[in-house]
Order: C-alpha cells, then sequence, then structure tokens
C-alpha cells in the first residue's frame, strides 16, 4: 500500500462520506471504479495482459517451459509468480521499498491458487511424473493507487487466458525413453481454461462500514481489511480463501458480512472480466490468417 498523507480533516470528511453511502469520487460502497483492460501487448510472452483500474496500472505476463512434476504431485503441472514494483509507481518503492508489498502480493495469489478446485493443475500435465508445463506470471505494478489484490489477480487471469501453451506430441524411443516435439507453429496452440481461476476482493473496513476497491486514500484511513478469494464453479461463486490485512480486528458478525459481500462482488466482477475479455478479442482479430498458394 503506497503512503498518502491525510489530515484529520480529510480523514474526518472520508469517514463521513462512507456512513453517508457517497464516497469522495461518488461511487458508493460497492461499486468499483473504471476498469481498462488490454491483453497481448508483450510479443516475447506466451500471454500477457494490461489492466488500469482508475489510477492503479498492472503489467503481467506469462512465460511457460517444461519442466519435471513435483514427485507428491506427478500429474500436476506448476505455476509461479513474481511480483515488482516499480519504482515509478511511488517513491516508496525505489531500492527494495517495495519487497514486502511484493511479497504480500505473492502470497495472497499462491494460497488462492493453491487449491485444485481455484486451478485445475492437471490441464499442464504432459507426461504424469515425466514432464509438466511450468508457468511463471511476473507481475508489474506500474503505479499504484489502492486496492492491489483485487487488481493484480483481475490482470493474472486476464493473462492466463490470453496464455497459449504450443501443441505437445509424445513419441516413444528405444529403451521405453519418451521424447516430446513442440510444435512449431504458432496458431497451432491450446488454451488454458479460466473458468475456475480465483479473483482476489478487498473487503475494507472504514469506521462501522465495509466497501469495496478502496482508494490510496481509503485504504489510508482504514484499520483493518479482508482479502476474500472467490472462484466460480457452475456459474455459482465460492470461497477458497480469506486473509487479513492491517493492525485491526473485526467483530465476527463483520467478518460475515464481509465474505458475503466479497463473494457477491467477486461473481460480478469475474462476469465482468470475461465480457471484457471477449470484447477485446472481437477487437483484436481473428487469431488465425487464411493460407494461400503453397503455404496450403
Amino acid at each position: 500500500m503506497a503512503y498518502v498523507a491525510l489530515s484529520e480533516a480529510e480523514k474526518t470528511f472520508i469517514l463521513h462520506g462512507v456512513e453517508e453511502d457517497f464516497r469522495c469520487d461518488g461511487r458508493s460502497r460497492r461499486d468499483y471504479r473504471p476498469m481498462e483492460l488490454e491483453t497481448g501487448l508483450v510479443s516475447n510472452a506466451s500471454g500477457s495482459a494490461r489492466l488500469r483500474l482508475a489510477n492503479t496500472d498492472i503489467l503481467v505476463g506469462v512465460k511457460t517451459e517444461i519442466d519435471v512434476p513435483n514427485p507428491l504431485t506427478p500429474e500436476f503441472g506448476k505455476l509461479e509468480f513474481f511480483v515488482d514494483c516499480s519504482a515509478n509507481a511511488t517513491p516508496e518503492f525505489e531500492g527494495r521499498g517495495g519487497s514486502d508489498l511484493a511479497q504480500e502480493l505473492i502470497l495472497s495469489l499462491q494460497n488462492a491458487y493453491e487449491s485444485p478446485f481455484a486451478f485445475d493443475y492437471r490441464t499442464l500435465c504432459l507426461i504424469p511424473g515425466q514432464q509438466c508445463w511450468k508457468l511463471y506470471i511476473d507481475i508489474l505494478i506500474l503505479e499504484c493507487g489502492g486496492n492491489l489484490h483485487d487488481a493484480v489477480s483481475l490482470a493474472a487471469k486476464a493473462a492466463l487466458y490470453n496464455t497459449k501453451l504450443p501443441r505437445v506430441t509424445a513419441t516413444l524411443l528405444d529403451a521405453g525413453v519418451t521424447d516430446l516435439i513442440i510444435s512449431d507453429n504458432p496458431y497451432d496452440c491450446t488454451r488454458i481454461g479460466i473458468d475456475a481461476v480465483p479473483l482476489l476482493v478487498t473487503v475494507c473496513k472504514i469506521g462501522d462500514y465495509c466497501l469495496v476497491d478502496p482508494t490510496a486514500e481509503e485504504e489510508v484511513c482504514s484499520t483493518v481489511s479482508m482479502v476474500v478469494s472467490v472462484s466460480m464453479r457452475n456459474n455459482e461463486a465460492y470461497l477458497s480463501g480469506t486473509h487479513m490485512t492491517g493492525g485491526g480486528s473485526m467483530h465476527r458478525d463483520t467478518m460475515l458480512n464481509s465474505i458475503q459481500l466479497g463473494l457477491s462482488m467477486g461473481e460480478q466482477l469475474n462476469n465482468l472480466l470475461v465480457k471484457m475479455l471477449k470484447l477485446e478479442e472481437e477487437r483484436v482479430g481473428p487469431k488465425r490468417p487464411k493460407t494461400v498458394g503453397f503455404l496450403k
């Protein structure tokens, strides 16, 4: 979270706005800021996405390689997150200033993706116990305007949707050795299913009320927030994890209300993201050009 200097009068103004359900930018407690999404921006990556949530700007690239599965989970692929906080986002990120925030975001994403019900790792397995895909999800924070958890999870899911895995065929050689042949045709690829990929929803408590999509100024006024991990299954929102941020505490009833609010907003966010991805795919145009002449 980027530090924003606020006077006591400004904090009181924000608090009263939350109580009246009329925030400083005109939103209610359940409204998100405007969102912009682009995919396929990084040519050297297997998939990429850039998401801008008001003043929060996130760029995600996905790199793929073939690795050996973990012996404890021989039928699962691998997923690894890396977060880098650009010094241009806020002066606090200069040097190693953003390392703690980056580690917090990495742990949040790892916990959200840990469950096989949230992400199907079996789709990344090529040969059980021998070969699998390993995805490196590199996240760059270009600008920090609040609500990083939600923005990072949205951008990561969009980048996974844009990721293309080359088609792989296996041939059996002598002595039982299996050889993998990777297609070099850029249009002969498979996609990753993102239906159950989780989203993070931050429910921020200011005064006696909870709200979503807090700005950097609102985060300063909050003592505690709950990050709710929401996964979709059969068009229904399911809770795949929660954790608290900040030094404050929540009453049991407030926690239950925060979880319900997170599930409701997570379902709406997922539907909005899927709609935006389809519109972006239509804007980019057809994926495979028509072949003519000797290229047939």
